[in-house]
Parts: C-alpha cells; sequence; structure tokens
C-alpha cells in the first residue's frame, strides 16, 4: 500500500467516526429523543434526511478532492517538481484546518439547507405535524452537530499527517533540495487551538441542552421567559470558558515560549540554559533541554581543547623540523594576538587569529629538506620555492574541510608574507586589500625572523628589529598596526637597557 492510499485510508476512518459520534449520535439522538413522531413521520424525517446526507456527501467528496490535488499531482508524477513537492508539503501542514473547512461547508449547504427545505415543504403538506420555528432551532442544532464533527476530525487529522509529512520529508532527499520551507498561514497557533476547543468542550453541551429544552418548552406560554434565562446563562458561561481557556493557555505557552528562545539561541551560536520554575510536565521537558545544553557545553569545551591541543602540536611539529625555527610559530602567534588586543579585536577574532598564526607555516611541510634547512643563503629558484608555502599551506588546510568558523584561519595563512606596498607574495596585494590576519601576522612573523638565531646569522637586537619596523612602517606593514606593536615592545626594551 502507498503512504498516500494508507493517509486516505486513515482519513476515511477518521471521517467514520467523526460522522458517527457527531452526526448519527448526537443528531439523530437529539431529533428522536426531544421530538415524539409517530411511525409516519419518522419515516418522511429519515428520507429528508437521507437525502440531504447524500448530499452533504456528494459536496464534501468533491471540496475533498480540492484539498487533495497537490498530494495527487506529487505521487501521480513519475518525477515530480520541487514545486509539487512544496505544494504537497504546505497542503498536508494545512490539511487539519481545511479538514474544517471541508465539513463546515457541505454541512450547511448539504444538509441544513436542502434538509429545512424539504422540512418544511412536508409541513406545508401536512405530512408532518410540527411548527416551522422547530425549522430555525434544528438548523442551528445541525450547526452545533456540524462543528462537533469539525473539531473531532481536525484533531484526528494531525495524527495523521505526522507520518505523510515524514514521508514528504524523506521525499524531499530525492525530489527536492532537501529544504521544505512553510509561510505563517500553513500554522494554525496552539492559543487558536486551546481556544475554539475549549469553548466547544465547555459551551456545546450547554447550548445542546437548551436547545433540546427550547424545543420542548417553547410551546407553553408560561415559559417564554426561559429564553432570557437560558441565554443569560450561554453569556456567563461563555466568558467563564474564554477566561478559563486562555488562562490555561498562558500556562502552557510560558515554558513553550522559553524553550522556542533556547531553541533560538542555540541557533544562534549561545549555548545557554533556561529557568526551570515549572511545577508540571513541562519541568521535566525544560530541565531535559538544560540537561542538553550542559551537554553539548561540555562536549564544545572538551572539543575546543583538543582543537586547541592539535593546533599547538601541529604548530610544535613544524618547527621541531628546522632545530634553528623552535617555537617560531608559538612565538608569532602569541605577537598576533598582543597586536589583535591592542587593536580591539573581538575575543573571538583574537582566538582565530591565534590559530591562524600556530599553522602560518603548515605550507612547508611541501618544502624539501635541502631548500627548506639549507645551510646558507638561498638562490634565487630556492627561494621562490621558499615563497610556495602559503598557497601549499591553504592547499594543506583546504583538505581538512575546515569547518565554517574556522575557514577566518585560512587569510592568514596565504597572505602573511604581503606587503602594504603590494611587492610580497604569493598575489602582490597592497594596503587595506590584504586581509587583517595576514598583516597582522606579517608584523609578527617579521619580529621573531629578526630576533632568532639563523644557521647563517645571529639574531639581531631587540631595538633594531624594532627601527626596522619603524622604517618599514607604512610601506612594508600597515602603519597602524606597526606603532601599535612597537608601543607594546619599546617600553620593555627601555626598562631592560
Amino acid at each position: 500500500m502507498t503512504p498516500l492510499q494508507k493517509f486516505e485510508r486513515q482519513l476515511l476512518k477518521n471521517y467514520l467516526i467523526g460522522s458517527f459520534v457527531a452526526v448519527f449520535g448526537v443528531g439523530c439522538l437529539f431529533i428522536f429523543e426531544t421530538l415524539t413522531f409517530d411511525v409516519r413521520e419518522r419515516a418522511i424525517l429519515l428520507a429528508i434526511m437521507t437525502l440531504s446526507v447524500v448530499l452533504m456527501f456528494s459536496f464534501e467528496y468533491m471540496v475533498y478532492r480540492k484539498h487533495m490535488r497537490p498530494l495527487y499531482q506529487f505521487f501521480q508524477t513519475p518525477v515530480p517538481s520541487q514545486e509539487q513537492l512544496a505544494a504537497a508539503f504546505r497542503t498536508t501542514h494545512r490539511f487539519p484546518l481545511l479538514t474544517i473547512k471541508r465539513i463546515l461547508g457541505p454541512h450547511f449547504l448539504g444538509l441544513s439547507i436542502p434538509s429545512s427545505s424539504l422540512t418544511a415543504l412536508a409541513i406545508h403538506f401536512d405530512w408532518l405535524e410540527m411548527p416551522y420555528y422547530l425549522i430555525g432551532l434544528a438548523c442551528f442544532g445541525a450547526v452545533l452537530v456540524a462543528i462537533l464533527h469539525a473539531l473531532i476530525e481536525f484533531f484526528l487529522t494531525y495524527r495523521v499527517t505526522e507520518s505523510m509529512l515524514a514521508e514528504l520529508t524523506v521525499q524531499s532527499q530525492t525530489y527536492g533540495d532537501g529544504a521544505l520551507t512553510l509561510t505563517k498561514k500553513d500554522f494554525i497557533s496552539l492559543r487558536q487551538k486551546m481556544l475554539i476547543s475549549t469553548l466547544i468542550i465547555g459551551v456545546f453541551p450547554i447550548l445542546l441542552f437548551v436547545l433540546a429544552s427550547a424545543v420542548q418548552l417553547t410551546e407553553n406560554e408560561s415559559l417564554r421567559s426561559y429564553w432570557s434565562w437560558s441565554t443569560l446563562i450561554l453569556i456567563v458561561i461563555l466568558c467563564l470558558a474564554t477566561f478559563c481557556s486562555l488562562l490555561l493557555y498562558e500556562n502552557i505557552q510560558k515554558p513553550i515560549l522559553a524553550l522556542q528562545e533556547g531553541v533560538a539561541q542555540i541557533e544562534s551560536g549561545q549555548l545557554n540554559t533556561i529557568d526551570n520554575p515549572f511545577s508540571d510536565e513541562f519541568s521535566q521537558l525544560v530541565g531535559g533541554f538544560n540537561l542538553m545544553v550542559e551537554g553539548i557545553q561540555g562536549r564544545d569545551q572538551e572539543n575546543e581543547q583538543l582543537l586547541d591541543s592539535l593546533f599547538t602540536l601541529f604548530a610544535a611539529t613544524l618547527d621541531a623540523r628546522d632545530p634553528y625555527t623552535a617555537g617560531h610559530s608559538l612565538r608569532v602567534a602569541e605577537y598576533s594576538v598582543e597586536i589583535a588586543r591592542a587593536a580591539g579585536l573581538a575575543d573571538d577574532q583574537v582566538e582565530l587569529l591565534r590559530k591562524s598564526a600556530l599553522l602560518h607555516d603548515i605550507g612547508k611541510i611541501g618544502i624539501r629538506d635541502d631548500v627548506l634547512l639549507k645551510e646558507g643563503r638561498l638562490t634565487g629558484e630556492e627561494f621562490d620555492k621558499i615563497k610556495q608555502h602559503p598557497v601549499i599551506g591553504v592547499h594543506i588546510l583546504s583538505q581538512v574541510h575546515l569547518p565554517e568558523k574556522l575557514q577566518p584561519i585560512l587569510p592568514g595563512v596565504k597572505y602573511h608574507h604581503e606587503r602594504y606596498d603590494g611587492k610580497g607574495y604569493p598575489e602582490g596585494l597592497a594596503g587595506e586589500s590584504i586581509p587583517v590576519f595576514g598583516r597582522i601576522m606579517a608584523i609578527a612573523d617579521a619580529y621573531d625572523a629578526m630576533t632568532s638565531d639563523r644557521p647563517y646569522r645571529k639574531g639581531m637586537p631587540v631595538a633594531k628589529a624594532l627601527a626596522i619596523l619603524e622604517e618599514g612602517r607604512g610601506t612594508q606593514w600597515d602603519a597602524s598596526f606597526t606603532q601599535l606593536f612597537l608601543d607594546l615592545k619599546r617600553p620593555s626594551v627601555i626598562t631592560a637597557s
């Protein structure tokens, strides 16, 4: 059996349940137990009801086919389109609401109007002995029965749509892009459902009782005041039911809104627990949500620590390849962080910059030892090979498929050898077109290179390195970041001297 056939079979089952309870249970009981008819009149009324019910079913089937059309088009098309899938998904979401429309309209057009007209004709030709005003009361009763029928099917249909929505979600992976969206009109709010349900549950029995009493008591002139009394009672009951339903909704709404806000914060990257002042089942639900958040926080903290250790390990491994550059990546990361904090970068940007600096020389893995570890000055050809390491580094990291939040580390790795005047490598970028991480790391990298020992020279004094940075400020290096670094380092040089 196909998913569509299962869906329709369950809808038919729900319809029979709703019809039995509302139309045949409440409606027939109301008519035949409230009023007294002889055998001939009962037969006439049954014939009228049968004809009216046939008309009602015909109208309902026409409306049902119209509502089901998007689902038919999707499941009966060999290769359905994304538009057909989206239409079927939206229709399934709206089907409980469409069920109400499908029932109320045909009940009025196919049941109330024909049955009222035929009953009036039967009274006119003396086939039935009953006053005409009872037809109006009967129409009012038919409306009540239709509302009850619609409410029953509304909630039963919600249970049926769950499996169909799951099936369409699976189908979206085959016939769509996997993203099924809904508009505001595709939803019916919890407030509306609770208000309507509480009103009907609270007021329907009273209305039915009042209607049945009115049928029997209206003929008694001494009981005409019953109408004014019953109307007042109905107004009071209606107000109380509305007030109680709103109170119940507010009580349920608070924890739901708290959970919605918590989920929205998680989607925005904020892992915050929510207050749990509730003392019902929502207390366990909110408590479970908080446990989930705490678990995610712990997992993220462990992952962050592990990731940080891996970055440090990579940096140490790279530096260990050349004993003369031991600790270089760690120091470049430290200097870069100092500049970034002095420049007022956000904490998350500072942390990304630190990770980028730790891996800024990862591309040297792709440089041969006889070039990278050569003792003495490099030839032009050898230096050209060394200049390839930023591009090699980005290529290596790209193969790792870094998560989106770590993608910002790539520009620092690639552009830390660009010059502010455009004479650097690998792309010869100039000025503000060089990414921020690249401009900061270029200063830190140059400073550590100048102050560290190399096979062919001793590291220069800090004061001389700072003087070179001062001289290249605005040409080789970004002027503002260079000045921040000079302001950070010069006090320590003065103190040391």
